[in-house]
């Protein structure tokens, strides 16, 4: 359930479905590709009722395929994702630049390792705790979070994981003094690997802001090293801000903390 509304399915859960989707057609259909790019676009609410998803292979060749999957509600479609699948290979030769200044996952003594859903650990200038009121201010936020079940009784995947994980880019990156005061219109994710596992970080990369258009990014990563980025187009939804210092959030698998 997402914070915006009582009747309004979350992003996670959103972006979630249609990643299972995707995953669903390349898997059957060319199960040598690795996933490297999900486009989110989030145009419509998605209730808290029955959805389904159809998918459609756009193209596919020797080394990449592209599927589109759309997501249905009686209404009518409310989302639709663009994946791309390459074919891996051996590293290219020669010294490139990379970031040196990698995110850090929290301690283990803080959040061991799991395949549970828990309430996201965050980290501010207050350093890690899952107390969101804690973190409540302008600082740089990371965000450490092991993915819900997308279907109920069905294990979640590394990419499903990722995928869902992505739309916690908003929280990372949005969460200011004044709690969120912006809603994603989208979300991009791309990747070099996919996770160990399905738990994943998203570390605030950066954020530019004008006329309440917010574009922001953020670095994704697990306990062994980065996966790629993801990126979010932001509205100013100040007349909804969510107040994240006022919450508590049990752990609880059918529930996401977050907007």
């Amino acid at each position: 359930m997402s914070s915006w509304s009582e009747d309004q399915a979350h992003g996670v859960a959103v972006a979630g479905l249609l990643g299972r989707a995707a995953e669903s057609v390349a898997r059957r259909r060319r199960p040598e590709l690795v996933p490297t790019r999900v486009t989110v676009d989030l145009f419509a609410p998605t209730r808290m009722q029955p959805a389904w998803t159809t998918a459609e292979v756009v193209r596919e060749s020797r080394r990449l395929m592209l599927v589109d999957v759309t997501l249905h509600q009686e209404s009518g479609p409310t989302a639709r994702a663009s994946t791309l699948w390459l074919r891996p290979s051996e590293d290219a030769p020669g010294d490139t630049w990379s970031n040196p200044d990698r995110p850090e996952p929290p301690p283990l003594n803080v959040a061991p390792v799991t395949d549970q859903p828990h309430v996201p650990f965050i980290h501010s200038d207050a350093g890690w705790s899952q107390d969101f009121r804690q973190h409540q201010d302008g600082s740089r936020k990371t965000y450490w979070n092991t993915a819900p079940a997308i279907v109920l009784g069905e294990p979640v995947t590394p990419f499903q994981a990722v995928a869902a994980s992505a739309d916690g880019t908003s929280l990372a990156s949005n969460w200011g003094s004044a709690g969120v005061q912006h809603i994603n219109a989208d979300v991009t994710l791309t990747l070099a690997r996919l996770p160990i596992g399905v738990t994943v970080g998203l570390r605030a990369l950066d954020r530019v802001e004008v006329d309440g258009v917010a574009v922001s990014s953020c670095t994704v990563f697990d306990r062994h090293g980065p996966l790629g980025t993801t990126v979010v187009t932001s509205m100013a939804n100040t007349r909804r801000g969510i107040d994240m210092g006022g919450r508590r959030w049990e752990d609880d698998p059918r529930s996401e903390p977050g907007v």
